[in-house]
C-alpha cells in the first residue's frame, strides 16, 4: 500500500490529473495524502507556513463533484502550494516575516487561475523574510530544509515551494523570482523552474513586483508539469505543453561560465563546473551546436540594486510591527529607501542592458550557465550573520540568475545531477524576450536522455 501511495505521490501534476479524469483515485483521497504529508514532514522538512487542511478538504470534494459530472478543467482536483508572498483569501500574507498580517478577503490573479482551473491549493509555504535570501531561514518560522538531505538548504526564497515539490509533497507548487528565487531552489533539488518573461504571469493584484523584477513561476518535477503550471497561470491555453512536447530544431548553444560583476569574490565550485560542461556534452550529442561565449554583463548589478533594495523598503514599510524584522532586512530597508531616487534611472537604463547583453543572441539561440555557484550550503547557519556576511554567502553561492530579472527575459532551472554525496545541482537555460517555447523545448528533450524525475530523495 505505501509503495502504491508513493507512485501516486510522485506521479505528477499531468499524471494526477489523469488518475483523477479516470477516476482511479479521488480528489479527496489525493487531498488528504497530500495533507498527511505536509503533516508528517513539518517536523523535519518545514516547508508549510499555512496549512489549509478544512479548506483544501471541502474544494476536494467539490472537485470530486465536478469531475463525476464530466468536467476536464487541467487540474482539477489536483492538490498545489503556493508560496507565501501571494495572497489567499482567508490568509494572512506574511512574506516570511513575523508579526500579526491582515487575513486578505481577495485571491491574487494567479490563485483565481489556479482555482478556475481546479486545483486544490492545501496550504503556504515558507519563503524567507521579504525573499532576500537564497536560504529559507527565519525567526516567524524557524529552517525550511532539503529532502535530498536535512542538513542542507533547499534554498530560496521559493524554498518552501522546492522542499514540498521534492519530497512529493506536492506535485507541484508556485514560487516567485526575482534573483533567482524560482531557479535556485530547483537546482538544488532536483526540479524544474520556469522564470518567464516579465509580464507573462500576472502579479496582480499589484501592478508589478520589486520594480519589475519579480515574477511568479512553476516548480516541478518535470518540463511537462512545469509547462502545464505555466500554462494555467500564463492563461495561455496549452502553447507550453505542446512546446514541451515538440522536439526543438537543432540550435546553437553559448556555453557561459563567466559570472556576472557583483563586487564580492565569487568562484565557481569545480562539481558544478563539471556538471554544466556534461551538459553541453549531451546536447551536443542530440544534435546541437554548443560554443563557448561569455555575455557582456558589465555593470548591470548597479541596475539591480535600487529595484531590489527598494523592493524590501516598499514592503518593509508595510509590515505591522517593522521592530519585529530582522536587523539585515533594516538595513536593507534603510539602503533600499536612500536609492529609491535612482529607480526612475535604473528603468531608464534596462534597455541599455539589453542591447548590450542581447547582443549574444546573434551569436547563439540560447545560454547554458550554471545555475549556481555551489552545491546547496549547509541549512541553520544563516539566521545569526551580520549583513555583510549574508551579502558575501548570497554572492559565493547566487551570482548567476539575477542578470535575468533586470533583463525581463525568460530562463529555465534543469537539473544537472548529484554531487559525490547526492546533493542536486543544476543549470540554466536562458533565451532573450518571449522564448519560452524553445528553452521548454529544449528542456524537455534534455529531459529524455537524463531522466532527472527518475530521481527522488
Amino acid at each position: 500500500m505505501r509503495h502504491i501511495e508513493q507512485d501516486i505521490a510522485f506521479a505528477g501534476l499531468a499524471g494526477q490529473a489523469t488518475l483523477l479524469a479516470e477516476g482511479r483515485v479521488s480528489a479527496v483521497a489525493l487531498t488528504s495524502a497530500a495533507l498527511d504529508r505536509i503533516t508528517g514532514t513539518q517536523p523535519t522538512l518545514n516547508a508549510f507556513r499555512h496549512i489549509r487542511s478544512a479548506e483544501a478538504l471541502r474544494e476536494a470534494e467539490a472537485a470530486d463533484r465536478r469531475l463525476a459530472e464530466g468536467d476536464r478543467s487541467p487540474l482539477l482536483g489536483v492538490p498545489v502550494a503556493i508560496k507565501d508572498d501571494t495572497d489567499i483569501a482567508g490568509l494572512p500574507t506574511a512574506f516570511g516575516c513575523r508579526g500579526e498580517f491582515p487575513v486578505r478577503d481577495a485571491d491574487a490573479e494567479v490563485v483565481t487561475r489556479l482555482r478556475r482551473a481546479g486545483a486544490v491549493i492545501v496550504g503556504k509555504t515558507n519563503t524567507p523574510e521579504i525573499g532576500q535570501w537564497p536560504f529559507t531561514e527565519g525567526a516567524a518560522f524557524g529552517v525550511t530544509r532539503n529532502p535530498w538531505n536535512t542538513a542542507h538548504t533547499p534554498g530560496g526564497s521559493s524554498g518552501g515551494s522546492a522542499s514540498a515539490v521534492a519530497a512529493g509533497i506536492v506535485a507541484a507548487a508556485v514560487g516567485s523570482d526575482g534573483a533567482g528565487s524560482i531557479r535556485i531552489p530547483a537546482a538544488w533539488t532536483n526540479l524544474v523552474g520556469i522564470k518567464a518573461t516579465r509580464g507573462l504571469v500576472p502579479t496582480a493584484p499589484e501592478p508589478e513586483l520589486f520594480h519589475g523584477l519579480t515574477g511568479h513561476g512553476p516548480l516541478a518535477r518535470t518540463v511537462g508539469d512545469a509547462a502545464l503550471l505555466l500554462d494555467v497561470l500564463a492563461g495561455t491555453a496549452d502553447r507550453f505543453r505542446t512546446a514541451a512536447a515538440r522536439e526543438p530544431r537543432p540550435l546553437r548553444i553559448g556555453l557561459a561560465l563567466n559570472t556576472p560583476f557583483t563586487a564580492l569574490y565569487t568562484r565557481l565550485d569545480e562539481r558544478v563546473r563539471a556538471a554544466v560542461v556534461r551538459l553541453a556534452r549531451v546536447l551536443t550529442d542530440l544534435g546541437h551546436e554548443v560554443v563557448e561565449t561569455e555575455p557582456r554583463y558589465g555593470l548591470i548589478g548597479l541596475d539591480f540594486l535600487p529595484r531590489s533594495l527598494g523592493g524590501v523598503a516598499d514592503w518593509a514599510d508595510r509590515v505591522p510591527d517593522p521592530a519585529l524584522l530582522d536587523p539585515r532586512t533594516l538595513a536593507n530597508r534603510r539602503t533600499g529607501s536612500r536609492l529609491r531616487p535612482l529607480l526612475a534611472l535604473s528603468r531608464r537604463l534596462e534597455p541599455l542592458w539589453q542591447r548590450r547583453i542581447g547582443r549574444i543572441f546573434s551569436e547563439v539561440d540560447v545560454l547554458l550557465t550554471p545555475t549556481t555557484a555551489t552545491p546547496p550550503p549547509r541549512a541553520d547557519v544563516f539566521a545569526d550573520l551580520p549583513n555583510w556576511r549574508t551579502d558575501r554567502a548570497i554572492v559565493a553561492a547566487c551570482p548567476f540568475a539575477w542578470p535575468w530579472n533586470v533583463l525581463g527575459w525568460p530562463s529555465v532551472n534543469v537539473p544537472a545531477g548529484l554531487t559525490a554525496g547526492g546533493l542536486p545541482m543544476g543549470a540554466q537555460l536562458a533565451g532573450p524576450a518571449d522564448s519560452e517555447d524553445v528553452l521548454v523545448s529544449l528542456a524537455a528533450q534534455l529531459e529524455g536522455v537524463e531522466r532527472w524525475h527518475d530521481r527522488t530523495p
